[in-house]
């Protein structure tokens, strides 16, 4: 299991470093700068401000003091909320993003689990054509047409709830939330009622049946730890996505994580911003696949002696 484990580790070590690498130099072969588009500045104001951010460093000296800082926890000024650092910034709008996205996810995880089960259990009947129709909903309905529907249905015309904002409580999480949570119920739904019906074909859970074990132990002692392999594969990226936020839910609710922050930054050329929110991104993505691997191992031991 250790090596399993390190190589994981060491994977995502080096797929953290060419993201950065490549978030880097991607961002300097795009036209224009930061303060491209500041008007009526002199060349000689332009040139301080650009000295004061090192832009007027060579290239790959600027990749170095990147680095260095990346390596010391610095991720730099932002260029365009001036008062504030990419740090700063990161940690005002992570706690947002990490609400949303855990409620979220554990909603989707508990619900689509919920629906896919009951579908291959009851094949055919209204249960299954219900969880159907809630996968067709989710998947094909976008999530900015979704969220919109939802806000006038349930807070302009029943005025149930808030619009949007992060000033009401527990009440400011459940439109995100649900909406956030509705195409990740759609797929994991979809995933759990296909694996559990065809795990439930194979020949240890017939061998069990034929034991006379009751339905409910064949289902949660046989069939449940191979049902659900794809869906913990899924629910890493999955996981990562929904944590670390989604620009369009803070958008169209008015929530202030760092997603907000990422459309931002993209349209004014913010290079620390969008590469300190990039490395943040990843650095979830690439730690919530090492645990889905690592609970794919623990649960089926040939996927260790696979990696």
């Amino acid at each position: 299991m250790i090596p399993f484990v390190a190589k994981r580790l060491w994977n995502g070590f080096l797929t953290l470093a060419a993201l950065a690498t490549l978030t880097f130099f991607v961002m300097r072969l795009a036209p224009g700068g930061p303060f491209s588009r500041n008007r009526k500045i002199s060349p000689e104001v332009q040139a301080n401000i650009e000295a004061a951010f090192h832009l007027d460093e060579p290239v790959y000296q600027q990749f170095a003091r990147y680095i260095w800082g990346i390596l010391r926890g610095d991720l730099g000024p932002s260029t365009r909320f001036r008062d504030y650092s990419v740090n700063d910034l990161i940690a005002a709008g992570l706690p947002t993003s990490l609400t949303i996205g855990f409620w979220a996810i554990l909603v989707a995880a508990l619900v689509g689990i919920a629906l896919g089960l009951a579908g291959a259990l009851r094949r055919n009947g209204w249960t299954d054509y219900a969880a159907g129709a809630v996968g067709v909903i989710g998947i094909a309905i976008p999530i900015f047409i979704i969220g919109p529907l939802m806000q006038a249905y349930f807070s302009v015309y029943l005025g149930w709830l808030p619009v949007g904002g992060w000033n009401d409580g527990w009440r400011s999480l459940i439109l995100p939330v649900l909406v956030l949570a509705l195409p990740n119920i759609a797929y994991i739904s979809r995933l759990t009622r296909s694996s559990t019906i065809e795990v439930l074909r194979e020949n240890h859970v017939r061998t069990a049946r034929a034991k006379g074990i009751g339905p409910a132990r064949v289902l949660l002692g046989h069939a449940m730890t191979g049902a659900l392999l794809p869906v913990i594969a899924y629910l890493g990226p999955a996981s990562a996505a929904l944590i670390t936020g989604s620009i369009l839910i803070e958008t169209v609710f008015a929530l202030p994580g760092i997603g907000r922050f990422f459309v931002d930054a993209a349209l004014n050329r913010d290079y620390p911003l969008v590469m300190g929110i990039t490395l943040v991104y990843g650095g979830f993505l690439i730690i919530f696949n090492i645990m889905t691997d690592l609970v794919r191992g623990w649960l089926d031991p040939r996927i260790r002696h696979e990696g």
